[in-house]
């Protein structure tokens, strides 16, 4: 599964004001809280790899914990890339789980996500710790096969459409993760 994402730094209240004349539904909000974590074997950075543990609190405090992984991008005009996640019963024991192995945490990065459906899209308005907000258009694409091939194409296209239709510039997006961007501020 591919993860088609692309993100804009911006305010969320022009954006909430689209999102209100659209055809968009909310979804939900939650708050995330995301340790990355840096491997034995390889350097994560360089191979463009991410390895992390989620914590997603809903308002009537139910929580849920994943695991993901995040391969490197796989191109040059969005953040496409390899996303497999699973869920997890125990933050705790997955973390000694991972530290036992000689995994390290690397950072945490907190937020509030605002989500919303726009068909297959989802449009997440971030209020990030440290960063401040963003906004977030995404889907998931099955790996293309070769009938398929232009599969990802359609879908980061589509992605800068909505981009456009909330009145942001798709050539304003930021590709860098926000893991990356508080580790460099």
């Amino acid at each position: 599964m591919y993860e088609v994402e692309v993100k804009v730094k911006v305010s969320h209240e022009p954006v909430r004001s689209r999102l209100a004349e659209s055809d968009a539904t909310h979804t939900d909000t939650v708050e995330q809280t995301d340790t990355y974590y840096d491997a034995p074997h390889r350097e994560f950075e360089t191979t463009d790899e991410a390895l992390r543990i989620r914590t997603e609190r809903t308002p009537d405090a139910e929580t849920a914990t994943l695991l993901t992984y995040k391969g490197p991008r796989i191109d040059d005009a969005s953040k496409t890339r390899t996303e497999i996640e699973t869920g997890v019963t125990s933050r705790t024991r997955l973390n000694e789980i991972l530290e036992n192995l000689g995994f390290s945490p690397a950072a945490t990065v907190e937020k509030t996500r605002e989500r919303y459906a726009i068909g297959d899209y989802t449009v997440t308005l971030d209020a990030v710790t440290g960063l401040g907000a963003f906004v977030e258009v995404e889907t998931e694409v099955e790996a293309p096969d070769p009938e398929r091939a232009d599969a990802i194409e359609t879908a980061r296209e589509g992605a800068f459409s909505i981009l456009r239709d909330l009145g942001l510039d798709p050539d304003d997006q930021i590709r860098t993760a926000y893991l990356g961007l508080l580790l460099n501020n």
